[in-house]
């Protein structure tokens, strides 16, 4: 599967100014955005509790002649790192109580893209249909007020998404 275009976009949009930074890809899975977020000049992590899916991950950036650390971990049990990372990327992925973490993992000025299903997705027959797994209007914005908004916006299709970038004070330890 291709990496979203929006986080394609946001990582042209970041490369210059955060080129070499660490980056997190959070729920990574397979890895979709972790090669596109190494081609951009990040120190890349990953973290996903399917170790095969990790190891998948990594040797396909071995292969395109990338290096991405992978952490095979629930983040329930093993909160991640305080002020670590210069971008987190999270797609297609909802865990609410994983908010104030994915915060307090970004570094000063650290930058959050975060792109996942609203409720209105069950209108597209396929995805999640679960209240646990979709946005409400507006809830992705409002539980992320921690953060400077960059860029926010929902929309319906061709699937109803969020699409969220902020950035973390660099007043803020």
């Amino acid at each position: 599967m291709s990496p979203s275009p929006f986080v394609v976009e946001w990582l042209g949009r970041l490369n210059a100014a955060r080129s070499g930074g660490r980056a997190l890809d959070v729920a990574m899975g397979r890895g979709r955005h972790a090669g596109a977020i190494a081609r951009a000049g990040f120190r890349t992590f990953g973290v996903d509790r399917n170790l095969d899916a990790l190891r998948d991950a990594k040797a396909d950036a071995a292969r395109d002649g990338f290096t991405v650390h992978v952490w095979c971990a629930d983040l329930v049990e093993y909160p991640l790192p305080a002020n670590t990372f210069d971008l987190v990327v999270v797609t297609r992925y909802l865990q609410r109580d994983l908010w104030p973490s994915l915060v307090s993992a970004l570094s000063p000025s650290g930058v959050l893209i975060y792109e996942t299903f609203t409720t209105g997705q069950r209108v597209h027959g396929i995805g999640p249909t679960s209240a646990e797994h979709l946005l409400e209007p507006g809830e992705l914005r409002r539980s992320l007020e921690a953060l400077d908004v960059v860029f926010y916006e929902e929309v319906s299709a061709p699937e109803a998404v969020a699409r969220f970038v902020g950035r973390r004070s660099s007043s803020r330890s």
